[in-house]
């Protein structure tokens, strides 16, 4: 039997990607319904009832648009992130929930590098700022997004550190990473110190004065990945305390934080206007056609990689 494939995105992919999604699910025999670029939560209720699958972004598939789905089998987070799914609630009604890890990295990473040489910079205000060369970068998580900033990091002269838990030593060392002894040493070694920590139990709100209290003079807070792990009350103590801190950020705070980053301390703060990380052409392909390909292979073969709820 035909399968129904929802490619629900509220931030439209690019017109490519989203042309080459649907020809890989039509190819498999599937109809490929499109919603992008909607408002409030109704069209998605009613567009995913009848799919057996659905590819989405930063949609919010929570428990109400879970229980319209009469027929979904299978979600797949077309990022890494997967915190705007219900994944308990998925599981409970047996549709599995998948991510396509890696696909936005190296967009990610270029973002936190064009952030970085911009503050660094001055914002290009004509006078006297800084080089990355000879700095110290340090990765707070040594994920797929991770890596690919030590890359591009290495790229630019600088030392970097990384602390992960979940990560062997012999991983750091074939990055030519050096894994820091714990998060407060990683702290205390960098000048510079990029998220990638994603948004749990355990990591929301962690963010805050206690940490970058330990941050070198002249340290800058680099955060692509999510706006529930600062604690942005203790952020603005810093940034009161510390006249040398920084922040750059394509995750758009409160409005009142942000209004207050913005009123008192313009000069050394960068925000993006909205999420940029998975915004280039690449990235829309390569997380959407790696979506389409995860559903075809989870109906026609059984693939369950990347299957992040347990089924």
């Amino acid at each position: 039997m035909s399968k129904t494939v929802l490619l629900a995105t509220e931030k439209a992919f690019s017109a490519s990607a989203r042309d080459q999604v649907v020809a890989i699910l039509k190819q498999a025999g599937y109809t490929a319904n499109v919603l992008e670029s909607y408002k409030g939560k109704g069209p998605l209720i009613e567009a995913i009832a009848s799919a057996d699958a659905v590819i989405f972004r930063s949609d919010i598939i929570d428990t109400e648009v879970l229980d319209a789905a009469k027929n979904l089998k299978l979600a797949v987070r077309a990022g890494a992130g997967y915190d705007n799914i219900d994944t308990a609630a998925a599981k409970a009604k047996n549709i599995a929930v998948m991510n396509t890890p890696g696909q936005n990295a190296n967009a990610v990473a270029e973002l936190v590098f064009g952030m970085l040489v911009y503050l660094a910079r001055g914002k290009f205000d004509g006078k006297t700022g800084s080089e990355l060369r000879g700095k110290t970068l340090g990765l707070h998580a040594f994920g797929m997004v991770g890596r690919a900033v030590a890359t591009v990091a290495k790229g630019f002269g600088m030392t970097v550190y990384a602390f992960d838990p979940f990560v062997k030593a012999e991983v750091f060392s074939a990055a030519g990473v050096e894994a820091a002894a714990s998060i407060e040493d990683l702290y205390s070694k960098s000048q510079y110190l990029s998220l990638h920590i994603p948004a749990t139990a355990e990591t929301k709100g962690s963010i805050g004065k206690k940490l970058l209290s330990l941050m070198p003079k002249g340290a800058t807070l680099i955060n692509t990945a999510r706006k529930e792990v600062i604690n942005e009350a203790e952020l603005l103590e810093v940034f009161e305390a510390r006249p040398d801190f920084k922040y750059v950020s394509d995750i758009v705070p409160s409005d009142a934080t942000a209004a207050t980053l913005k009123e008192k301390f313009d000069k050394r703060v960068y925000l993006t206007p909205a999420k940029m990380g998975a915004q280039t052409e690449e990235a829309n392909v390569n997380a959407g056609l790696a979506a389409a390909r995860q559903i075809v292979g989870f109906f026609e073969k059984n693939e369950r990689s990347f299957i992040v709820n347990g089924l």
